[in-house]
């Protein structure tokens, strides 16, 4: 069902993704660090978990080198506290892969990691990272993430999105917009639970981000992706308006 895809579908037949699905799904959103799903697809999860779907954010490391002054140890106590409040205002659960800020891997080890999670939880739907970023956590998600769809025969849907284009992300180019505009502030709100990350200053470039997504899909604010090609799944994004 490519082209408009089932969100759009369901939009139109004034559905929710779910009903037209037939079933209550599960969207995992895969990032390096705390607060990365919240800040490349938090608004995407909102909308989902408002449909009634299970909505994951699955966090390849917990921060440990995020806070400056602070152990690993000291910092990752913080920020997993960070992620339970953000998590909570976008009704997600949060799992954590294991990995180290900032000394992320990508080995044969990690792949059987990364999958083993993956298997277990069994999403309908995958976001993360574009795999050409210049934060090493941010492309060894992506990688782990790739790898595991592959070695799963693609079981799951698989979208690509934007950390913060130009600055972090590189030749970003979106298949796919969400408009987040209904549920743009509990995303603020999310991303700003993340107190020790300068919160104010971070949401300030996705926020330009919005308002320019936004001009491109035609409303005022909007999360983009990009659709692997190979994924032949149902388009199971919210509205899941694809690039005109």
């Amino acid at each position: 069902m490519r082209g408009a895809g089932i969100g759009a579908l369901a939009a139109a037949a004034g559905l929710s993704v779910g009903e037209a699905a037939g079933s209550r799904l599960k969207l995992l959103v895969a990032g390096g660090h705390p607060d990365d799903p919240e800040s490349i697809a938090g608004g995407t999860m909102a909308l989902f978990a408002d449909e009634g779907h299970e909505v994951v954010a699955l966090y390849l490391t917990r921060g440990e080198a995020g806070i400056a002054g602070k152990t690993h140890a000291e910092a990752a106590a913080i920020r997993t506290a960070e992620v339970q409040a953000a998590c909570a205002i976008l009704k997600a659960r949060p799992r954590f892969a294991g990995q180290v800020d900032g000394a992320s891997e990508v080995s044969a080890a990690r792949y059987r990691e990364l999958r083993a999670i993956l298997d277990d939880e069994r999403p309908d739907l995958v976001i993360t990272h574009w795999p050409v970023d210049t934060h090493r956590d941010h492309r060894a998600t992506s990688l782990l993430v790739y790898d595991a769809w592959l070695a799963s025969r693609k079981p799951f849907g698989l979208y690509y999105t934007e950390a913060m284009t130009g600055a972090q992300t590189q030749g970003f180019a979106p298949s796919h917009y969400v408009d987040i505009t209904a549920v743009e502030p509990r995303k603020r709100k999310a991303c700003l639970a993340h107190a020790s990350q300068d919160p104010a200053e971070f949401y300030g470039h996705h926020e330009k981000m919005h308002g320019f997504r936004g001009l491109e899909a035609g409303c005022a604010a909007a999360e983009a992706f990009f659709r692997h090609p190979q994924d032949l799944t149902p388009t199971l994004l919210p509205g899941g308006r694809p690039r005109s």
